[in-house]
């Protein structure tokens, strides 16, 4: 008999805020990598879309009718969601700032959008270290669109799970009048 594979635990900004959704939402989990965000929210009884170019790492969900697997390259390939709306929509240490418009037309009016990846300051710290994956002071508020309502923000060192800058965001899209 073999033990269960071991999953990343959740980011703690991700845990902590996607709390906030409404009740079972649709859930996006973009560029999900090994998956601990949908396991989290299949967790807490939400259908979850988790895409990724490579679904390796998530395979073992693919039986569940909860989960939906998409295996996509988001940044040299087409948007895979066209026109599909999540009640939360997560990114975790990812960055490709060309999907910004992409990714805040998929939260749904209502819905959240739970944002948490390196800042500038994390070369000091290790990997990420180029720019073009550091979001600059206070950039996801700036780029966020006007229909969005901030709820928690944080920019600044942490330290668990190791040390590093990062930027979280955790925003609302207004419901629609």
């Amino acid at each position: 008999m073999h033990s269960p594979m071991q999953h990343a635990p959740p980011s703690a900004w991700i845990d902590q805020h996607i709390r906030l959704v409404n009740r079972q939402p649709r859930v996006l989990d973009l560029a999900c990598g090994g998956g601990r965000h949908t396991r989290l929210c299949l967790r807490l009884g939400c259908a979850v879309t988790a895409v990724d170019r490579n679904i390796d790492a998530i395979a073992d969900l693919a039986t569940n009718p909860m989960a939906t697997l998409i295996q996509a390259d988001l940044e040299h390939g087409p948007w895979p969601l066209a026109g599909q709306q999540f009640g939360a929509v997560i990114v975790c240490n990812y960055l490709h700032r060309p999907l910004f418009p992409c990714i805040f037309a998929s939260v749904a009016p209502g819905g959240l959008l739970l944002y948490d990846t390196f800042a500038a300051g994390n070369e000091h710290f290790g990997q990420p270290r180029n720019p073009d994956f550091l979001l600059r002071p206070d950039e996801l508020q700036e780029r966020l669109p006007d229909n969005f309502t901030v709820l928690a923000y944080r920019h600044g060192q942490v330290d668990t799970p190791k040390p590093a800058m990062r930027q979280s965001l955790c925003a609302r899209r207004n419901p629609a009048i």
